[in-house]
């Protein structure tokens, strides 16, 4: 296979998906650690979780627009300073609010989910376009599978005796450690994009047809070269932000949107991070021990490269729509089987493990619910609460949970981890490839920006929410909402959205925008 330069431009753009994943995902490892130190409440482990999302919501709307303003490279360079800065600070915070906001800053830099997928579909050929972007996801489920490792590591690392564990306070503070990871290849996506050209389409947008034309060549041929360049330039012209968000509000664009606003709220409103960022805490609550919970989300990461590795593979082939259909039925079926599992469980302390267990973790008294079976996890919830002090939920529900819980977790494991396998081959990728595909040259940065934060608040939604459901309807309750939530938006997508491949972006501008309809 020849290597093009802009394959090598996609992989170091995409590290901002990586960062991205590392970022989600090391929190589920954290979460545990700062409920308690902190003494969090399940609305506060929702904010903490939720936090970089919150503020991704207003980087979905600026970010784009502001890449329109100032080109892709320079705002990719704020974003990776961003990811930094958050990575210190949240392992320095000393109080839950200073973690939220620490987290927070970083959440701007989700903005790199639609940005990097906009640079890369601008200099990717149409052949290979769907390929290049889902780069970016790709980096996205490795990020997501280093923080597994990553935490799995720490952990054991903490656990050890060696004396350099405790004078890094790694033996007491290890999520500080854990969060502290991600300021590395945040200085390494700083350097590398040093290294990467700027959009050749925003520079012949901007009327610098010239520096445009110096990138293209670099892999196509002079006369390939200008003419990319007069196709980009007959294109709607770039406009001011407020004229180019009264533009895209047209009812011309009115299809593209609706497609766009499908597919973001279909990847988020599944749950997939819900799966990504509580993971640990899904794997303790259907029985895993603390070290088990942490060695099974690696399984996650791992279906999660290996299924993203095929979507890659198949998305140029056979297309968009084919996997997404594959994709989110599997997902429907696996939350469907997951919210059965736990509606299968029951909650049980024998006397003397009630005894055992109020001495390991210092609860003055359990005997109350020694021998009583509960076949409703909100009754045992409930029945716990009315027991033990509100400090001693906080602190310590999670583990009488896990000790008390009957069900068979193999079956949770295999629901968790096909959704995942599901998600990785299809909406995962497809949506961050479609997206920029079916938005026009001339308002794609503000277009990303509309349909990005629909995703940022439906994303921010399910994990704020996450921990309040599971501790006032239940598991099951829960994870059955999300796959009716499945069941609904595979219809939608079903009816309301194209397939995309092999045609250029200026082709599908065309076609979606002017009457004509890409065949389903």
């Amino acid at each position: 296979m020849t290597i093009f330069p802009y394959h090598r431009w996609a992989l170091i753009v995409a590290i901002g998906g990586f960062l991205f994943g590392f970022d989600a995902t090391m929190i589920s490892g954290v979460i545990g650690f700062v409920t308690r130190e902190f003494g969090l409440s399940d609305w506060q482990i929702g904010l903490v979780v939720a936090a970089p999302t919150l503020l991704g919501i207003p980087a979905s709307l600026t970010v784009s627009t502001l890449a329109d303003r100032f080109g892709r490279k320079r705002i990719l360079l704020l974003l990776a300073i961003l990811y930094g800065v958050s990575a210190v600070w949240s392992a320095l915070a000393q109080d839950f609010w200073a973690l939220v906001i620490a987290r927070a800053v970083g959440g701007y830099a989700f903005g790199s989910l639609g940005l990097a997928p906009i640079y890369i579909s601008e200099i990717a050929p149409s052949d290979s376009r769907g390929r290049l972007v889902s780069f970016n996801q790709l980096n996205i489920v490795v990020g997501f599978s280093i923080a597994y490792f990553a935490s799995y590591a720490v952990l054991q690392l903490s656990q050890s005796h060696a004396p350099w564990v405790t004078a890094v306070a790694l033996n007491t503070h290890p999520w500080r450690h854990m969060l502290a990871l991600e300021a590395l290849p945040a200085i390494v996506w700083f350097g590398l994009l040093l290294r990467v050209p700027e959009s050749p389409r925003w520079l012949a947008l901007q009327g610098r047809t010239q520096e445009a034309f110096a990138v293209f060549s670099r892999y196509l041929q002079p006369q390939e070269a200008q003419k990319l360049i007069e196709e980009v330039r007959q294109q709607e012209p770039m406009r001011p932000l407020l004229d180019r968000i009264k533009f895209v509000i047209r009812p011309r664009f009115h299809t593209v949107l609706l497609i766009g606003v499908v597919l973001a709220v279909a990847q988020q409103i599944t749950g997939i991070n819900a799966v990504y960022f509580y993971a640990a805490t899904i794997f303790q609550q259907a029985g895993f021990g603390t070290d088990a919970a942490f060695a099974q989300a690696i399984l996650i990461g791992i279906v999660n490269v290996v299924f993203t590795v095929i979507a890659m593979a198949l998305i140029d082939r056979i297309g968009r729509k084919p996997l997404l259909m594959i994709g989110m039925i599997t997902m429907t079926v696996s939350m469907a089987v997951i919210g059965y599992g736990f509606s299968q469980a029951r909650y049980e302390l024998s006397p003397g493990r009630a005894a055992e267990l109020a001495g390991q973790l210092k609860i003055r008294d359990l005997s109350s619910l020694g021998g009583r079976v509960f076949t409703r996890e909100v009754d045992f919830r409930q029945a716990l609460r009315a027991t033990v002090t509100p400090t001693e939920y906080t602190a310590r529900q999670a583990e009488i949970m896990q000790s008390a819980i009957k069900l068979k977790p193999l079956l949770i494991l295999f629901g968790i981890l096909a959704f995942v396998a599901g998600f990785a081959v299809s909406i995962g990728p497809v949506m961050w490839v479609m997206l920029p595909e079916i938005l026009p040259n001339a308002v794609r940065g503000v277009g990303m920006a509309m349909v990005g934060s629909m995703n940022s608040i439906v994303s921010f939604g399910v994990q704020f929410l996450f921990p309040i459901q599971i501790g006032t309807v239940g598991n099951a309750a829960t994870f059955a909402a999300y796959a009716a939530a499945g069941a609904v938006f595979t219809l939608l997508i079903a009816r309301v959205v194209p397939e995309t491949r092999g045609r250029t972006l200026e082709q599908l501008e065309n076609d979606l925008t002017r009457g004509k309809q890409p065949a389903k």
